[in-house]
């Protein structure tokens, strides 16, 4: 008899369609007993900076003495990475075990879970069993018909940045994303967000409102440029590579993050937030705590250094807010230095809108590669190519026309990144999560 693989029957192709509802999900729970009500809940929805979010949030509390659980998506590395019991991956004898414990029960329902549903099921029964005393779920897409809002009870229901994403299935404008997104709000919970856009913030508020949950709002976060930010390439001393970044919050002076991007002081102020509504309910976590979790969080591919000579960045930047987020963040940590991009969309992204934001920040670079996602839905690199040369056409003109190369293998895109940018030069290889794995793998 074959020995049964947890990871391919849970991402098995049938599985795989996207099918919005909470009927599997409820069945599916229900055959197992409903696990996810005798657990206290951290849900968090949004766009852009769930995951840190999560992840400041699961680090505030471990340092205050509780057992957590983390179920995030998608993974960079290992499969094992999206669940997580007091930071350290599910055991492969314990994922064995939930999803033995899952498809006994799948196999029994008219219609089999998707394969996110199995992901969810699989990881409140590991976080049930291990007896958490917290668990933070980061919602998979939207929220109000996503397969996490399975759990009934929450502590608090978080909304980190709501931009547009996925519009097929929630709609074409943020009022439509916002209404999906803040699906996850429920009577009982006390709702935090970060600050939104006005038509967001309007449905936020009356979502809250309707459930008779109190909303707070994460207040002006004052983040400062790191000291050792690197300059302009070939300047003297050679560029130092930013290690940490400080911040003040609502009472928190000095907050040290090693999670880099200018974005990551909001996600943590939007987690500190999270942590002291908790303390509203009563439970204990010490200011040192927020402070020292903060400092701990880990949150790999998120403007994350990961090699040198050249300085290689990789950004899980996916859609139109997350790229002008990592411009941002390169012209904070890397001003005056030329980019080398290495590029990779899914097709149904808003790419020709994301490379737009990369020309808009300026001349940062005319040298980018175009590589493809390891995902079905993957747009082909030569399609990416065409599409940076004629969005230079609109904003340059024939005066200036990047040279593009379009190399389906990450591995070779990354090293011919590599060979352009030369020792002192800068790679950034951004637009979509999906790739980051490869390319970390190609580096080693």
């Amino acid at each position: 008899m074959r020995e049964f693989d947890p990871v391919a029957y849970i991402n098995e192709p049938r599985w795989q369609e996207v099918k919005p509802g909470l009927e599997r999900i409820r069945e599916l729970m229900g055959k197992l007993g409903d696990p996810q009500k005798g657990l206290r809940v951290v849900h968090v929805a949004g766009t852009n900076g769930k995951g840190s979010t999560c992840a400041y949030v699961d680090a505030i509390l471990r340092a205050a003495g509780f057992r957590t659980g983390l179920f995030t998506s998608p993974y960079i590395v290992e499969f094992a990475e999206r669940i997580r019991v007091d930071g350290v991956n599910i055991s492969s004898e314990e994922l064995l075990a939930c999803t033995l414990l899952v498809r006994e029960q799948a196999q029994t329902m008219d219609e089999h879970p998707t394969e996110f549903e199995l992901m969810t099921a699989v990881a409140l029964l590991a976080f049930s069993r291990a007896e958490t005393d917290f668990c933070v779920l980061e919602v998979g897409l939207g929220g109000l018909l996503d397969s996490t809002n399975v759990v009934e009870t929450p502590q608090v229901c978080a909304l980190a940045p709501i931009a547009k994403d996925h519009m097929k299935l929630l709609g074409n404008t943020i009022q439509r994303i916002a209404a999906e997104k803040a699906g996850v709000i429920k009577p009982g919970a006390i709702v935090v967000s970060a600050p939104q856009t006005p038509e967001a913030a309007e449905v936020i508020r009356v979502k809250a409102e309707e459930c008779g949950c109190e909303l707070r709002v994460v207040g002006e976060c004052e983040a400062r440029v790191p000291e050792n930010a690197t300059g302009a390439a070939g300047a003297t001393p050679a560029p130092a590579v930013p290690l940490s970044q400080h911040f003040d919050y609502d009472g928190f002076p000095d907050l040290q993050t090693s999670l880099l991007g200018t974005y990551q002081p909001h996600n943590a102020a939007l987690a500190i937030e999270i942590a002291l509504a908790l303390c509203e309910r009563g439970f204990s976590i010490p200011d040192e705590a927020i402070r020292e979790g903060v400092a701990a969080a880990r949150w790999p591919g998120r403007f994350e250094i990961v090699a040198q000579d050249p300085t290689f960045v990789v950004d899980g930047g996916h859609n139109v807010q997350g790229i002008r987020a990592l411009m941002q963040s390169l012209k904070t940590y890397f001003p005056n230095r030329p980019v080398v991009f290495v590029l990779g969309v899914l097709a149904d992204k808003q790419y020709p809108e994301m490379v737009e934001e990369i020309m808009k920040a300026g001349s940062v670079s005319d040298r980018y590669v175009c590589t493809q996602p390891p995902n079905p839905r993957a747009l082909p690199a030569e399609r990416l190519e065409s599409t940076i040369a004629w969005t230079a056409q609109d904003f340059f003109g024939c005066s200036l026309r990047p040279r593009s190369w379009a190399i389906s293998d990450i591995a070779q895109a990354v090293g011919k990144a590599r060979e352009l940018a030369g020792e002192e030069g800068l790679v950034v290889a951004a637009g979509s999560l999906y790739s980051i794995g490869a390319i970390l793998a190609a580096l080693r």
